[in-house]
């Protein structure tokens, strides 16, 4: 077997420059919460992302997001 001999140059890693820090898209501060048919099952949505669990009885997942949108006090 042939040693590779035919290799590919690659920079030094300073003279690679180092990558941005993205700014990081920030969640909306008023959660907008609806409920989603998920075959049999209910499940509560937030415009920030969150879901709560799979319910059988929409009046349970309608529950999950009015906690989910009363902020928590301390």
């Amino acid at each position: 077997m042939e040693p590779h001999i035919a290799a590919t140059p690659v920079p030094a890693l300073d003279a690679v420059p180092l990558p941005r820090p993205q700014s990081q898209p920030q969640p909306p501060t008023v959660h907008m919460t609806s409920t989603a048919e998920r075959g049999s099952f209910c499940l509560a949505i937030c415009s920030c992302g969150w879901k709560g669990p799979a319910r059988r009885s929409r009046d349970l997942a309608r529950k999950d997001a009015a906690r989910h949108e009363t902020p928590e006090t301390p």
